[in-house]
C-alpha cells in the first residue's frame, strides 16, 4: 500500500503527546490507562478542579477503575502520586518524558502551578501531629546534583545492594528528600535502609515515613535510631515482659536479644520458653541465666521448640535423672517438661557472677 502524509488544517488549542509516551508506553498500556492519560494530558493547566470521581464519570468507569490505571502510570513513573497517612490520594504530578541512551525516564516534574490536583487536595507529602513534611518536586537538574556527591555515589552503591535492583528516579527523590529535607547524614541514612528492609520492606513510601518518625523524635545517628527502634520492636517487648522486665532495655541486654535472634538464630517461641524457665527458676542476672540456657540449646542443635524436649532428656541422662513425662496432669504445666529442681541454681549464679 502507498504512503500518505497526514497535514493539519485544524484551527484550535491542542494536547501534545511525548513521541516517547507513544514509542514506549502505548502498545503495553491497556485501553483504560491510555484514556486516564490523555485526561490528564488535557487538563494540564485547566483552571477548574478535577478529581478522581470527575474522570470516571467522564469515561463511565469506576472511581477504581481510574485508580488502577493511575497506579499503572506510576509504576511507569509517567506520573507521581502523593498520599496521606490513611493512603488517600492527595496529590498528582505529571512527569516530563526524556529519552535517555534508547530508554525513557520520567523523573522530571512537568509545571508546577501547572500540575494537576484533585479538587480540595493540597500537594503535601506526609503531615503529622507535630509538623508537616513537605517532598519538593525535585527537577532532573538537582536530581544530578545530587547523585554527582562523592558521598552519594557510595550511598547509592549500598542501597542498591540492600534492595538487589537499580536504583529508580522516583527512589533517588526519596533519598534525596530524607536527606536535605530531614538532615539525614549518609550513615544515618543507611542504618535506616537496614533497619526497613530487615523487616521486609523495600518501598520507598514506608522508608520515608519510618525518617520522618525518626526526623520527629530529634533522631540524628544511628545510635539513637537503634535505641529508637528497640522501643517499638514486637519481639524486644516480648522478651523484656517475659523476664519481668517493664523498662526499656539496656544496651547490653540489647545485645543479649540481639544474639538469641541473629546469632543463635532461635525463634520467638524457643527464646520465651528459656525466659520463662529463668523467672521460674531465678530472680536475679535473667539475661545471663537465659543465656546459659539459650547457648546449652544452640550447642545440643536445638532448632524448633519440640528439639526442647530431646535436649531435656539429655541433660536427665546425664544427671541420671528421670526425665519429665508427657502425662495428662504435667500437660497442664508448661513448666513441668523442665526439671529445675534438680539444676544447681546457687552454683550456676555464683558462675555467672565470676565471669
Amino acid at each position: 500500500m502507498s504512503q500518505f502524509q497526514i497535514n493539519n488544517q485544524q484551527n484550535m488549542n491542542y494536547t501534545l503527546v511525548a513521541n516517547s509516551f507513544i514509542d514506549t508506553f502505548l502498545a503495553e498500556a491497556n485501553d483504560a490507562q491510555v484514556k486516564v492519560y490523555l485526561y490528564l494530558l488535557r487538563h494540564i493547566g485547566n483552571v477548574q478542579s478535577c478529581s478522581i470521581s470527575a474522570m470516571a464519570d467522564f469515561f463511565n468507569y469506576t472511581e477504581k477503575d481510574v485508580l488502577r490505571a493511575l497506579s499503572y502510570w506510576e509504576r511507569k513513573q509517567v506520573v507521581q502520586l502523593a498520599y496521606n497517612d490513611t493512603h488517600e490520594l492527595v496529590g498528582l504530578t505529571l512527569c516530563s518524558l526524556i529519552q535517555s541512551q534508547g530508554s525513557v525516564i520520567a523523573p522530571a516534574v512537568q509545571g508546577s502551578d501547572d500540575t494537576m490536583k484533585p479538587s480540595g487536595i493540597k500537594t503535601v507529602a506526609y503531615m503529622s501531629n507535630n509538623a508537616t513534611f513537605v517532598k519538593p518536586e525535585y527537577t532532573l537538574d538537582q536530581l544530578a546534583e545530587f547523585t554527582s556527591r562523592e558521598s552519594t555515589a557510595e550511598l547509592m552503591f549500598i542501597a542498591e545492594s540492600y534492595l538487589g535492583r537499580t536504583l529508580s528516579a522516583k527512589d533517588i527523590r526519596s533519598i534525596l528528600f530524607i536527606s536535605d529535607e530531614l538532615h539525614f547524614s549518609c550513615d544515618l541514612i543507611d542504618y535506616l535502609l537496614q533497619y526497613c528492609i530487615d523487616r521486609g520492606k523495600k518501598d520507598f513510601r514506608y522508608i520515608e515515613k519510618v525518617a520522618i518518625s525518626w526526623a520527629e523524635a530529634h533522631i540524628s545517628t544511628p545510635e539513637q535510631a537503634q535505641s529508637q527502634s528497640m522501643k517499638y520492636d514486637k519481639d524486644t517487648y516480648a522478651v523484656m515482659n517475659a523476664l519481668g522486665k517493664n523498662n526499656q532495655p539496656t544496651p547490653k541486654e540489647a545485645d543479649f536479644i540481639k544474639r538469641w535472634y541473629q546469632i543463635y538464630g532461635f525463634t520467638s517461641d524457643v527464646i520465651l520458653e528459656a525466659c520463662e524457665r529463668t523467672v521460674m527458676a531465678t530472680d536475679k542476672h535473667r539475661f545471663e541465666y537465659a543465656d546459659k540456657i539459650l547457648s546449652s540449646w544452640k550447642a545440643f542443635g536445638v532448632h524448633h521448640k519440640a528439639d526442647i524436649s530431646k535436649a531435656d532428656a539429655a541433660y536427665a541422662s546425664r544427671k541420671k535423672i528421670t526425665p519429665p513425662q508427657t502425662s495428662s496432669a504435667s500437660a497442664k504445666n508448661r513448666f513441668n517438661q523442665f526439671q529445675q529442681n534438680d539444676y544447681d541454681f546457687d552454683a550456676l549464679e555464683k558462675e555467672l557472677l565470676s565471669n
